[in-house]
């Protein structure tokens, strides 16, 4: 791909679109020894709480927050990218140096142990602009985009928890 830093610039436009749906972005490129996460983010879920019914005195104790975590891998590539936009990059052995990863910053941070973890995914296409361009291209929807000077960055595609760990505390 030509696009200069198209690396960062795919990961910006996921963590920008994380914060948008409620994520809060802890870390970014985030490494060890064993490798690098390109984002950690963590949402807080607010759960209703059983609490004795008719008490005033616990009304301001029925919700407390259930926190996940996630691992994001971005893959930005371009739409004719030979590894099937990112997808096949994310083999056994890379897997596995992200959840060795993921172990180390839970190491680094005990207080979010007990947090749900996840490994989620993000699609990220790179296209180059072209002056040229007429006619009507047909595409799918993507969950967000952003653009640099003669580049379109589109976030096709999110994958929820696309693999799992030993360190999946949910």
């Amino acid at each position: 791909m030509h696009c200069p830093n198209s690396g960062q610039l795919g990961e910006e436009l996921v963590a920008q679109w994380l914060q948008s749906t409620g994520w809060i972005i802890l870390h970014r490129r985030f490494s060890s020894r064993w490798g690098e996460i390109d984002i950690i983010a963590e949402y807080a879920k607010k759960v209703e709480e059983a609490g004795e019914q008719g008490s005033r005195k616990e009304v301001g104790k029925l919700r407390t927050q259930h926190s996940i975590l996630a691992f994001v891998e971005v893959k930005t590539r371009s739409s004719g990218s030979w590894d099937t936009g990112g997808r096949s990059a994310i083999t056994p052995q890379k897997q596995a140096k992200i959840c060795r990863t993921a172990e180390m910053f839970l190491a680094q941070y005990p207080e979010k142990a007990d947090y749900s973890c996840r490994f989620d995914v993000a699609i990220v296409y790179c296209q180059r602009i072209s002056k040229n361009l007429t006619g009507v291209t047909a595409n799918q929807e993507a969950l967000a985009t952003s653009s640099v000077p003669g580049y379109k960055f589109k976030l096709q595609e999110y994958i929820l928890a696309a693999f799992d760990s030993s360190i999946d505390n949910g």
